[in-house]
Parts: C-alpha cells; structure tokens; sequence
C-alpha cells in the first residue's frame, strides 16, 4: 500500500513539474510576442488594406551608396578626425597620414630648385662675360684684317685673333649650355615639388561628398597599405529602395516615375519617389521560358529614388537599412489613393 501511495505521490510532483513548465513556457514568450503584435498592429493601422487596380506594392529596404575612403600611399595613420555616425561635408579632412618622411622629401627637392637657380644665375653672368669677350675678339680681328690689308701685320697675327675668336664664341656656346642645363634643373625640382605637394594633400583623406561615417575600419598608429580602406561614407544624396516587381508590372514603368514608400518604422508617413531603374533582365528564373505561368514569375529589380531636397530637409532622419513597402502606379491615368497621398512629418 505504501509503494502504491510513494507512486501516486512521485506522478503528482511529475505532474506539478510539467504543468509548471507549460506555465513558464506560454508566459515567458508572451511579453515580446504581445511587443511584436502591437508594432505589426500599428504597421497595419496605417497601411492601406487594398491596393485599386492600376497598382502594385512589394516590400525593400532603404539603401545608400558606400564610398570606401582608402589610402592612396602606404604609411601610417597619424590622426582619424571623425567618428562613426558623423555628418560630413564635402572638402572635410577625415583622416591624416604620417607625413614626417613626405616633409623631409619636400624640404631636399626645394633645395635642389635653389641650387638650380643659384647655377642659372651663375650662368647667366658668365654668358655676360663671355660676348663681351667675344665682342673684344671681334673687335681686334677687325684691325687686324686692315692692317693686314694694309700691309702693316702678318698673316700669322691675323691667324691669333680668328683663333681667340673661335675660342670667344665656344665659351659662350658652353656658357648658354650651362644656362640651359640650369633651367632644366629648375624645371626637374619643381616639378618634384610639385609632385610631393600632391603626395602631401593626398595624405589627407578627405569626403568626396557630404555623407554620413557608417564605418570606421583603421585608428590612429596604425600602418597600412595604399589602398586600405579607413571609413565607409554613406552618401546621404542618393538614397533608394530596391524592389522586385513581376513582369507585367515592370512593363508598364517609365523611368522618372512616381512611387511612395511606406517606411515599417515610421508607417504614419507617406514617402514620394521616383523610379530611377527598371532592370533589363529578369532575376530569380530561368533565362527562357515558354508557358504564361512561368512568365508571370519573373522578377524584376526596381530602383526607387528618394528626391534630394527632400533627403537633404529631413537628412537627421533618414537612415539606411530599415524596411518597408513601396507603392509602384502601373495605371497612369489613375489618381493616388488618399492612403497613399504624400505625408511627411512637420
């Protein structure tokens, strides 16, 4: 009696185990269910229930265009000026290189172009020195000549002053060599300087345009290789939602198109935009196929671009990579539905 008693007692604790369990599992799941009904309930609220004919929906993500901001030229980061989630503008430094060794480069080539024109002016002075010799050569082969004619002086004396002549009119020549040398000296520093001054402003890692730091690969101290990449830049002026549309709504869009967007998020809000792509080949199917059923699953990508006065308004808030469902009007003559009527936060 006493082991059937010990049983029924050990089968009421099983028992108690389990319905305790059941009751913990159904409670502790409820809490962020009953959170994702309430944010799937207000999603629905606003968006519209049923699509009238002439349109067609499906649902993307916002996206923007990434600029890698890489290092031209090997060395090491000296200063990262901003962090992730900062605005930029265009023109703004964001990084700097190490550019003790790139200074010492410019100060050497900077020196050579003082030598060089040190030289130009030295030849300069001795090309003075050498016509006026020249014009003494000239001077005295003239006399010479008459005297010889004359009678009055030898073969062999006029035979001295064209000689010395000759020996004026080299000096110059050499002397302009030398003069030409020195100004393609110049020409040589100064375009290295030049070279080492592109050298240093490319050593500053600057915004190619105003966007935001989504990343920030490297910090300060760091060596890296030319081509390493810094930061990701997210540009702020090019913003769209990709889609996927079937084929007999991709055929009726025209470039420049409207369309509205309906952001998961913010679902309140009505988002104009405009269909700046329809893709030429399907996705997702076969490259052919024969039947109308299988025509009708081919996929087709949308690009839908929001306006730039708009993202440069409202530019704190738009943020990439949030989800939600794009209104496409396939049926031009059809007036937007009041659902769908553009609505934007005051």
């Amino acid at each position: 009696m006493r082991g059937v008693l010990s049983k029924l007692s050990s089968s009421r604790k099983i028992w108690r185990g389990v319905a305790l369990a059941a009751a913990v599992g159904l409670v502790l799941p409820a809490m962020p269910v009953a959170a994702n009904e309430q944010i799937d309930a207000l999603i629905e609220k606003f968006r519209p229930k049923t699509l009238p004919d002439g349109f067609s929906s499906a649902n993307g993500r916002l996206e923007s265009e990434q600029v890698e901001i890489a290092t031209k030229y090997p060395g090491r980061i000296a200063e990262v000026l901003v962090k992730e989630g900062e605005a930029v503008d265009q023109g703004q430094v964001l990084a700097r290189m190490d550019v003790a060794d790139i200074r010492a480069q410019l100060s050497a080539a900077e020196a050579q172009e003082r030598r060089a024109q040190q030289a130009r002016a030295l030849a300069e002075a001795v090309i003075a020195q050498r016509e006026s010799e020249l014009t003494l050569a000239d001077q005295e082969l003239g006399r010479v000549e008459s005297l010889v004619a004359k009678g009055f002086a030898t073969e062999q004396a006029r035979d001295q002053r064209r000689a010395a002549r000759n020996v004026a009119v080299a000096a110059l020549n050499a002397g302009k060599a030398s003069q030409n040398d020195s100004i393609a000296a110049i020409d040589a520093a100064r375009a290295e300087i030049v070279r080492i001054k592109t050298v240093l402003d490319d050593s500053e890692l600057k915004a190619p345009r105003r966007g935001r730091i989504e990343y920030k690969l490297a910090q300060a101290g760091e060596v890296l290789g030319a081509g390493a990449r810094v930061l990701t830049l997210i540009d702020l002026t090019d913003v769209y939602m990709t889609v996927f549309a079937p084929s007999h709504v991709a055929a009726r869009l025209a470039y420049d198109d409207d369309a509205r967007l309906i952001i998961d998020a913010i679902p309140q809000y009505v988002v104009p935009a405009k269909v700046s792509f329809v893709a030429s080949e399907a996705q997702f199917t076969p490259k052919a196929v024969e039947t109308q059923e299988e025509r009708e699953k081919l996929m087709f990508r949308v690009k839908l671009t929001l306006p730039p006065d708009l993202l440069r308004k409202y530019e704190n808030e738009v943020k990439t990579g949030v989800r939600g469902m794009a209104y496409l009007r396939v049926d031009h003559a059809k007036n937007w539905p009041d659902a769908l009527k553009v609505k934007l936060p005051q």
